[in-house]
């Protein structure tokens, strides 16, 4: 199975993904990493594996129409079975989903539908609540709101802030992306229809 992996930041959730292809014990192939911010960690981290990059900047106001048509025709170069956003700080439009010829799976970190949106740890520390975690689901138009594949629950402690709850989040959420991406590899996890 071929993926494309969208990243708009460091990219730790990304090095799982090719931690795990190397080790082994994740049947894909990394075709490409394309991001919205140029030069960021996550290009870097691909680049160090030689893996494929590219880059799609949208300008502050730019026309986000033709933006999601050419991050379209740049995915759909590599010709992927699978889009997996990861950490990737974009809505996709309907330019994008409706013609990347691919299914498109996200991290999130919070238990959807809980706390979508861009603040998830933040929001749940606010709330108050005593667990929350990491989904895995299929993109679709909204905001976090395709249906879930996979989720993990972690506690919240009462010494948390952000900073400290995410870390903790973001260690199931690798795992959880691993392992889901490995479930629709080998055929045991299929995908909703979008």
């Amino acid at each position: 199975m071929r993926i494309v992996v969208l990243v708009s930041g460091s990219g730790t959730n990304l090095q799982a993904v090719i931690d795990a292809v190397s080790a082994g014990s994740l049947p894909v192939e990394i075709a490409a990493v394309g991001s919205d911010v140029a030069g960021c960690g996550g290009l870097d981290r691909a680049e160090r594996a030689g893996i494929d990059t590219f880059s799609v900047p949208l300008a502050r106001g730019g026309d986000r129409s033709a933006w999601n048509t050419n991050l379209r025709k740049e995915v759909r170069r590599f010709q992927p079975d699978l889009v997996v956003s990861s950490g990737f700080m974009r809505i996709l439009g309907s330019e994008f989903l409706d013609g990347v010829g691919a299914p498109i799976i996200n991290t999130h970190p919070a238990l959807l539908p809980s706390f979508p949106g861009a603040h998830a740890v933040r929001d749940a520390i606010d709330h108050g609540v005593k667990i929350t975690g990491c989904t895995v689901h299929q993109v679709d138009a909204g905001v976090d709101t395709g249906p879930i594949i996979a989720q993990e629950a972690v506690r919240v402690h009462p010494e948390d802030d952000a900073d400290s709850l995410h870390e903790r989040i973001k260690v199931e959420e690798r795992r959880l992306l691993v392992e889901t991406i490995g479930g629709i590899a080998e055929g045991r996890i299929s995908l909703p229809s979008g």
